[in-house]
């Protein structure tokens, strides 16, 4: 029998704290660039709106939390889903390019991201469809095709725009939620090294890829070109030392450090509060993990389980390349810090995406179930 337990107020706090920690960083990332960009603009003109974002996010986290998630287990709520973001990932190529991408949708002063919503569409098909076919998750033509059909219709856009890191996101989303539902090691093996493949591949096509992946072997051999960012934002880290210069007096942020409230927001985290603020986020996602990984493990069905893994993998994935980014552990690529990089359409989906979480630690059951790929082996052991 399943219990309605309570909501796991822990994973709440977490994300709310990690939201208005990032919105404090993007004042203190862009007041500079704000009140130069634009003749009149304020220092709080980007502060202001990711205020907005995140207070709405956060009641859209809540009121996710209070929707019962098997809702969601719809063809029609599904395709709803799947409909939006396709639909916006095509409508990206009739907008001007922005920094030489096409990843936004303009609507005056605000934007949206379709790409950000192709993160909630992918682990809504993936765990429906999955769960539909529980006992035919090994087939190929069954399960492996389709899914596989319509994580590259994703990816194929998302690449398309061009976005490597979302593209890649979605891969890591794909094989979480694979091989949890019980999939067969070596579809899952081949699927990778057709993923690796295709992005050396698309690297090797792109020369300015080729220049990041030359830059990321040796960024101070090319500080002046495409190693500029990297290096910027290692002098801004190793500046920090352990406790940091002090909320707001950071100076990479002051024209050296592009993007500082966007891509490169820990590494103003870095300096500004040092290595204790950087453990500190590092920590406060490991926490996350935990909880989110908890509540998904713990659902009590299916649909639950592969749907809560998907959407800490997605959270959790994204944290992990941009950290790696900005400490170069792996090329440099356009990827958010979730609930702390500037992004209104980024902020709303990470909080909707913790909201289904949080209402899937709701329901949460006690009972032992052979619902993983662990408990399908060993159900399979048992019967022979």
């Amino acid at each position: 029998m399943v219990k309605d337990l309570k909501m796991d107020w822990s994973l709440f706090l977490i994300a709310t704290g990690l939201s208005l920690f990032g919105t404090m960083m993007v004042y203190s990332a862009s007041a500079m660039i704000a009140h130069r960009e634009t003749a009149g603009a304020t220092q709080f003109t980007y502060f202001y709106k990711q205020l907005l974002f995140t207070m709405v996010g956060i009641a859209v986290m809540f009121a996710a939390s209070r929707i019962d998630y098997r809702r969601y287990q719809n063809p029609y709520v599904i395709g709803g889903v799947i409909a939006v973001a396709l639909v916006g990932l095509f409508a990206v190529f009739f907008f001007s390019p922005i920094n030489g991408a096409q990843r936004w949708i303009r609507v005056g002063s605000f934007s949206v991201q379709p790409s950000e919503i192709a993160k909630i569409a992918v682990p809504l098909f993936l765990a429906y469809f999955l769960a539909r076919n529980e006992n035919r998750v090994g087939e190929i033509k069954a399960t492996v095709i389709p899914c596989l059909g319509m994580v590259t219709l994703f990816s194929v856009l998302i690449m398309l725009q061009p976005d490597l890191g979302t593209t890649m996101v979605i891969g890591v989303i794909f094989a979480a939620i694979y091989f949890t539902a019980g999939a067969n090691l070596l579809h899952i093996a081949a699927v990778g090294i057709v993923m690796v493949t295709a992005a050396g591949a698309a690297v090797l096509l792109a020369p300015w890829r080729v220049q990041r992946m030359t830059a990321f072997l040796d960024p101070f051999a090319h500080a002046d070109d495409a190693g500029y960012q990297v290096v910027q934002s290692l002098y801004a880290i190793g500046s920090g030392g352990i406790f940091g210069e002090g909320f707001a007096r950071g100076q990479a942020k002051l024209f050296y450090l592009p993007y500082p409230y966007s891509d490169f927001i820990f590494s103003v985290v870095g300096e500004e509060l040092g290595l204790i603020g950087t453990l500190g986020i590092v920590i406060a996602f490991a926490f996350l993990l935990w909880r989110g990984a908890r509540a998904a493990l713990k659902a009590p069905d299916r649909f639950g389980m592969l749907l809560g893994i998907g959407l800490i993998t997605s959270i959790v994935v994204q944290a992990l390349f941009n950290i790696s980014v900005v400490i170069s552990i792996v090329p440099a690529k356009g990827i958010p810090l979730p609930f702390i990089s500037y992004g209104g359409t980024s902020v709303l989906v990470t909080l909707f995406a913790i909201g289904i979480l949080l209402n899937i630690s709701k329901h949460a059951g006690s009972a032992d179930k052979p619902a993983g790929n662990v408990h399908r082996q060993k159900g399979r052991m048992r019967a022979k």
